[in-house]
């Protein structure tokens, strides 16, 4: 009885502030979606409401920035040839494309960083070629810098055959480039040279071996205690990092990790195929999905909930909740904090479920909608980002 009353309570607090959202979907069969989320009590309704092509043939990530009302969409085509595409996103949430580069294929991630303004360039990751790439903005100013990596001998698992760059992630000060790389065990750090564009190479984060960072998060408590927070898909596991910068402006951020968690409830872990996927904070609570774990029942994946502690960064196991969706591969949390927006790959479908932000809960499903055709488990199709614009 307590549980179904903290669940109507969530509820009834998220549906003043989500009227009228707008979120954007990618598909690994090329479309880039446009829905619209309308509430009515404690339940929704998502709707599509316009659709974009124009990120090549597998778009794999959707990167949105609400200060210039701009998206950019990441094509992982693996034939050797992509696209990195922009668009600008309007009142209604529909996508106008308004510039596109070339690039070599396979890429996962993107960041915006750098310039006078924090925009002069983007960074992309490459998973297989083990490569990341920096470009000039707009697009279509050509390439600025490629970074290979290598490691002299392969990880424990299976997938560690080479380094995998999974995500190109900003430091809060915008000074550092982190890129957690699955196949080597690293967490890899970058000086950023803001005029230029330019990443010069520091001394890594090294993870524990057959972790696999896939992505990260950051968080700074009220005091300006600052942690890091990766996502580690080998492991289902997630970590913490000490964070530590330069005193002089020549010098790097230094990591060190501090905790290791799992996914999973202690006594319990995950099965063969089980894959943890992304990670999110918000205020004093971290996140992070599993894939392929059907927690609770058929095609039902878990996201695991941790606390905060508000002073230390520190976490702890709270509880895992339901993501209501199959390969849980996106998701994104709202301004507000009130509502999560879960992205199924396999399902391909977006999930909305309430969240409570003064207890880090997650609560009912609020609105639920296929998008696309379903995917296929474990492989590289169905239903792949999802992000408020807000």
């Amino acid at each position: 009885m307590v549980h179904l009353l903290s669940n109507l309570l969530v509820g009834l607090a998220l549906a003043p502030s989500a009227l009228g959202a707008t979120l954007l979907v990618s598909h690994f069969s090329g479309p880039v979606y446009t829905l619209s989320l309308t509430t009515s009590g404690t339940t929704g309704k998502l709707s599509i409401t316009s659709q974009a092509g124009g990120c090549g043939t597998t778009p794999a990530w959707l990167e949105y920035y609400n200060d210039t009302k701009t998206a950019y969409c990441f094509d992982e085509s693996w034939t050797g040839s992509g696209v990195i595409t922009q668009y600008n996103v309007g009142s209604d949430g529909r996508l106008t494309q308004s510039g596109q580069t070339r690039t070599s294929g396979n890429t996962v991630h993107g960041k915006v960083y750098g310039g006078s303004d924090g925009k002069g360039f983007i960074a992309t990751a490459q998973y297989s070629p083990s490569t990341i790439t920096t470009y000039k903005l707009p697009l279509g100013q050509g390439q600025v810098q490629l970074e290979k990596f290598t490691m002299s001998q392969r990880g424990p698992n299976s997938r560690q055959d080479v380094p995998h760059p999974h995500e190109t992630q900003l430091d809060p000060t915008g000074k550092f480039m982190l890129v957690p790389d699955l196949g080597a065990d690293l967490i890899r750090i970058f000086k950023i040279d803001a005029s230029t564009g330019r990443l010069t190479a520091c001394p890594a984060g090294q993870a524990s071996p057959g972790d696999g960072p896939r992505h990260a998060q950051w968080w700074k408590s009220a005091d300006g205690v600052l942690r890091l927070y990766t996502l580690n898909e080998l492991g289902n596991s997630v970590s913490s990092w000490n964070v530590v910068y330069p005193t002089d402006s020549n010098g790097c951020l230094a990591l060190s990790r501090a905790q290791t968690l799992s996914t999973y409830a202690p006594g319990k872990k995950g099965g063969p195929t089980t894959k943890a996927a992304e990670i999110r904070v918000a205020g004093n609570f971290l996140y992070a999905s599993n894939r392929a774990d059907q927690t609770f029942g058929s095609n039902q994946d878990s996201v695991a909930i941790y606390t905060i502690d508000h002073q230390t960064g520190g976490i702890a196991w709270k509880e895992a909740a339901n993501s209501y969706s199959y390969y849980p591969r996106t998701f994104d949390i709202n301004k507000d904090g009130t509502l999560v927006a879960f992205g199924g790959q396999t399902s391909s479908n977006v999930a909305i479920v309430s969240r409570d932000p003064a207890t880090g809960k997650l609560g009912n499903l609020v609105a639920n909608l296929q998008v696309g055709n379903k995917g296929r488990a474990g492989e590289e199709d169905g239903l792949s980002a999802v992000v408020w614009v807000e």
